[in-house]
């Protein structure tokens, strides 16, 4: 159940203690600029929580609603008063600082871990994440757990970004009036880590935990204006993490700059013995190092798009002409600052796929447009979601009777009204499989998977062009990169505005993603540092002023 607010208004954007024009404004400055304020003394761990909770209050409980914050630590207060006298330091960087996890990283605490479902509504987990114990070994406050789309958006053909049946729906901070005729946003929050990138956009944290499995951190990264970090698969602990499929699984950070996000790297990157794709992880000691203007000079950068080839042309033939206004001035900065711009399309056999990596599957969700016809999403996800979903529910779920994918179908069904908005089409399929993951359409698919996205696509275009990185427009190319289990970072472009049914909306974020090898995070983030420096494209969403009323 989520805890009362009793934050004090008055506590925003000024904290007791400053003066002058220095004063800080937390809810929508860098972390690296709070950690700065925190040792200095300009706040303490227990004003910056309180002034959170009541923006949290003002903004997701009330106000536009924006609903990204599915519970409160009960905890969280005593933690911070805790971290008053505490200042961040080589051992404990982020004392004092709160941060929200998406819900489905599990906390040994008093916090449910629901994936945003009514069946584990009230499940707990045996421990912390790893990531979650590294967080709070380097002080920082875990302030809640933020709302998702149900089961990482995986139940449902056609279920909203945003949506889960326990959280209900997250709207888009930069357009959270828009909604159809079934409350469904206009202008999309993004991904399935949606409540993680709003709470960041709207100023309800200082940095947030996403996960992705295909383009859920990327997506609504872009949606909301921020910088995200895909890492590439390992360089994060899954372990305590509720899967979709671990082929894929990452958690990353959401933050307002890429400082930010080297800055959470340097304490998330670790390995751990119970997650043996970190034995392979290779790191910076310090992401933060190489983080100039300069950096991107002589970097070769891939645009993949070539016009005289157009029906290969397709992670930009098709972008809408807002979108192609934006890349075009990405493309023209990324020139000034000294990147080589190459313009090639990508290999054809590596973004379309190969023969038996998609599962029929039929549509019969009430709401989809799509009703009645065929959905293929990836097999290796289905065959991955009953493995592993029942593997998490067995060794971390406690205090709840779910304790197999049949188990989340079968409350599903019993409670429909509540809990089937959007039908659960994939979580049928997916119950289908054996779930040992012993099957060869499963083994062929995960292999071409690797074939196309990989070995043909990414590899094979970065090394016939030399590349450093990859330029793609907004998360188009998430799944490429997300197959081969390569790292992405997403950082602000510029604003767009309308959707694709011609509806009018108001502008809002589109990011640019750059795309890399395994283990290249750091040379990324050099790029996108450079990038942002050199438009300061991200402006905080209108309306969610940085002074609140006072109360009486």
């Amino acid at each position: 159940m989520d805890q009362p607010i009793r934050g004090d208004a008055r506590l925003a954007p000024i904290v007791a203690g400053t003066e002058g024009p220095a004063a800080l404004a937390p809810e929508h400055a860098p972390l690296s600029e709070i950690v700065d304020a925190l040792s200095g003394g300009q706040l303490t761990a227990t004003s910056l929580a309180e002034l959170y909770l009541a923006r949290i209050e003002a903004y997701d409980r009330n106000g536009p609603a924006l609903n990204s914050v599915r519970a409160l630590n009960p905890d969280a207060r005593a933690i911070a008063a805790e971290l008053d006298d505490i200042k961040p330091s080589v051992g404990r960087p982020l004392a004092g600082v709160p941060i929200l996890l998406k819900d489905n990283i599990a906390t040994g605490d008093k916090q449910p871990t629901t994936a945003g479902s009514l069946a584990l509504e009230g499940a707990r987990a045996r421990d912390d994440a790893t990531l979650v114990k590294l967080l709070r070994d380097a002080g920082a406050v875990i302030l809640g757990k933020a709302n998702l789309t149900e089961f990482a958006n995986m139940l449902a053909v056609d279920m909203p970004s945003g949506y889960s049946s326990l959280g209900g729906q997250v709207k888009n901070p930069y357009a959270p009036a828009l909604a159809d005729e079934h409350g469904i946003p206009v202008v999309q929050p993004g991904g399935s880590s949606s409540g993680s990138a709003v709470a960041v956009a709207a100023g309800l944290c200082a940095a947030s935990i996403g996960t992705e499995t295909s383009g859920s951190l990327l997506f609504p990264a872009s949606q909301n204006g921020l910088v995200t970090v895909k890492p590439t698969v390992g360089l994060i602990s899954r372990a305590g993490i509720l899967p979709l499929a671990h082929s894929q699984d990452t958690a990353g950070p959401m933050t307002r700059t890429v400082r930010d996000a080297a800055l959470l790297l340097n304490v998330l990157a670790a390995r751990d013995p119970l997650d043996p794709a970190t034995r392979k992880q290779r790191r910076p000691v310090d992401f933060t190092a190489g983080l100039t203007a300069d950096a991107i000079k002589g970097a070769r950068i891939g645009v993949p798009s070539d016009p005289a080839d157009p029906l290969n042309d397709c992670y930009y033939g098709k972008l809408p002409p807002d979108w192609v206004k934006v890349m075009t001035e990405t493309i023209k900065v990324l020139e000034n600052i000294g990147a080589v711009i190459v313009r090639a399309n990508m290999p054809t056999l590596g973004w379309i796929g190969g023969p038996g990596t998609t599962m029929a599957v039929l549509n019969r969700n009430p709401l989809s447009v799509h009703k009645g016809t065929i959905a293929r999403p990836p097999v290796v996800f289905l065959y991955e979601l009953k493995h592993d979903l029942n593997l998490y529910l067995r060794d971390w779920a406690t205090g709840t009777d779910i304790k197999t994918i049949s188990d989340v179908i079968a409350f599903n069904e019993a409670n429909a009204g509540k809990a089937l908005r959007f039908g659960q089409d994939h979580f049928l399929a997916a119950d289908l499989t054996r779930g040992d993951l012993s099957e060869r359409e499963y083994k062929s698919a995960r292999a071409m998977d690797l074939l196309s996205a990989k070995t043909r696509g990414m590899d094979a275009y970065m090394n016939q062009h030399k590349l450093d990185a990859v330029l793609f427009a907004g998360a188009t190319g998430a799944a490429i990169a997300a197959k081969a289990g390569y790292p992405s970072i997403m950082v602000p472009g510029g604003f767009v505005s309308g959707t694709t049914e011609g509806k009018d909306t108001p502008d809002y974020p589109l990011g640019v993603a750059f795309a890399g090898r395994a283990w290249s995070e750091h040379k990324l983030l050099r790029l996108a540092y450079a990038f942002e420096q050199a438009t300061r494209a991200r402006k905080p969403p209108p309306g969610l002023n940085s002074q609140l009323a006072a109360r009486p």
